[in-house]
Formats: C-alpha cells, structure tokens, sequence
C-alpha cells in the first residue's frame, strides 16, 4: 500500500461540549502511536508527538518525510497493516475519503489488525456519512474510532497551535487528550463520531467564502486606486477583522500563493460540504459560489496554489 498524505508539553485552550484536558502524563507518554500520512501537514504534527515523547511508528508512501522521522526515532512500518501491529493507537492524516477507505479496509489496511485494545483517530478532512460507516466497521472490529479533523493550516502543524474538532466516545477522547495536546491548541470534543467531520465542513465552508470576500474587497479597492494594504489595514481594527484577512490578505499583497493549503485540497472539501448539504436538504448559495470559485482555479491549472490565489480570479487573471 502506497499513497500521498495531504499535507515539550504545550499549553492548550480546550473549548466545547465534553472537553478533556488532561496532562501528558508519564504512562500516556509510552503508549506507541502509530502515524499514517506524513504531508504538509502530517509530518510536522507527527514530529511533535516525538518531541512531546510518545514512541512513534510512521508509514507515508512518500519515503523522503518518513525517512526524516526515522532520523529523529520514528519507527519505520511498510503498510499500515504493520503499523496496527506495532501501534494500539494510530492517526491518520490523509487527502481524502477514498485514501483512508484503502488505509483502513485495503488489503494491507489497518482493519484486519485490529482488536478491542485499538483506537483509531482519523484527524483527515472527510467525508461525515462515510466516517460513520467507517467507525461501525472498525467497531464491528472491537475497535475505537475518534475523528478529529483539524484547522490552521501548515503553520498551525508547524507551530502545533491547530483548532481540532473532535467527534467520539468520551472514554475514547480522554484516551486521545494527550496526543492532541501535542499538535494543537484549540481542541473542542463536539460530540459523537463524525461531529468532528461535521464542524471541519462547517470551518471548510466559513474559510473559503471569506478567502473570496477578502479577495474581492482587495481587488475592488485596487480597482478603484485606493491602497490595498491600507485598506486591510483599516479592516483589520474593525469588524471585518478575521485571521483570513490577516494571514491570507497579506498573501494576496505579496502575491505569495506557495501552498499552506491548496486550492484543490479546499474544492475537494467544499464538494464534501456540498454532499452534506444534499443529504440535508439544505441550500447553501455562498457554498455554490465559493465552489465554483475553486473549481475556476484548479480548471486553470492553478490547483496546487494556496485556497488564497482566489484572488488571481477576481483581478481576472
């Protein structure tokens, strides 16, 4: 099995419904974590967990980043198979539904590996109705399943400051707490097993509409020959304020678009939020138009661009 991932002890302000903040203590530091998924994202928050000291067994199909892990005193698996041999408690952190279908259920995947003392945590953006049905099978294993999805982009894996959005048993997250508190800083237990996939769509669909609003403020600003910069310097005291006008604003100033998170991972997960939205019944007109909007900008060759390259499309390049 091969596949591309998408991508100390720490404060935390843990938020929510049914929170756990519990300390890393000893005994939680010497469970074996197993890592599945080491990309842009994945790899910094798999080194986190070795520096926060759990002993860390990691497959990736891209070897570069495991090899680095192993340098530091990751374990190497060959499959994921291998790694629920070596691991009682497994991350995965992949593109897309289909990645962790093959991860868990593929003939080398996890499931077959799998007893009562497992737990798996799912930190990838997917799918909720199919996070469900992957749970069950995992449970119908005798298996734990926590999906804790999570935002802030390269630089929250890198800085460990990601929001994680965490949907499970509160036996199951309790057990979890520790590892999170590696990798973020804002984790929320929202409720049962996709509530987590349920808040990433919610997050995913706030993000991209207000990376399109930012990008055409900007523009219209441009357009009318006022400065850009201090215009997002005047929203940032108002507001209008957001941490996408910020960061993403002046990414747009800089015409910097080298991927935090790239546009056709975002289209990927406003399908995902358009899917839900279908089996819902409901209608969501800013999701339409974000989507269309990313779907413009990966149809233009541009998808591996940063979601904030939007803004080429509302200067009309």
């Amino acid at each position: 099995f091969f596949f591309q991932a998408e991508d100390g002890i720490r404060d935390s302000s843990v938020t929510g419904v049914q929170t756990c903040a519990l300390p890393i203590s000893a005994a939680a530091a010497k469970e074996t974590v197993g890592f599945i998924g080491l990309g842009i994202m994945g790899k910094p928050m798999a080194r986190h967990l070795l520096e926060a000291g759990f002993p860390l067994v990691v497959h990736s199909r891209s070897q570069g980043p495991v090899d680095e892990l192993v340098a530091l005193g990751a374990t190497r698996a060959s499959t994921p198979s291998e790694v629920a041999h070596l691991a009682k408690v497994i991350i995965t952190m992949l593109p897309d539904t289909p990645d962790l279908e093959l991860v868990v259920r593929g003939a080398y995947g996890l499931l077959g590996a799998m007893g009562s003392d497992h737990l798996l945590i799912d930190m990838s953006t997917v799918d909720p109705i199919a996070t469900r049905h992957l749970a069950d099978v995992v449970e119908d294993a005798g298996a734990s399943y926590v999906d804790a999805p999570v935002s802030g982009g390269q630089a929250g894996a890198e800085a460990a400051t990601l929001s994680i959005m965490i949907g499970g048993a509160e036996a199951d997250v309790a057990r979890a707490m520790p590892l999170f508190e590696a990798m973020g800083k804002t984790i929320t237990h929202v409720g049962d097993v996709g509530a987590g996939q349920v808040t990433k769509a919610a997050n995913q669909l706030v993000v991209g509409v207000t990376i399109e609003a930012v990008a055409e403020a900007l523009t219209l600003a441009e357009a009318a020959g006022v400065s850009a910069t201090k215009v997002r310097q005047a929203l940032l005291g108002g507001f209008a304020a957001s941490k996408i006008l910020d960061m993403h604003g002046q990414r747009m100033l800089d015409d910097n678009f080298k991927p935090g998170f790239r546009a056709k991972l975002h289209l990927k997960d406003a399908r995902i939020v358009q899917k839900a939205a279908i089996e819902l019944g409901l209608e969501l007109p800013a999701l339409e138009v974000m989507t269309e909007r990313l779907n413009a900008l990966v149809d233009s060759d541009r998808g591996e661009l940063d979601h904030s390259a939007l803004v080429l499309l509302a200067r009309g390049q």
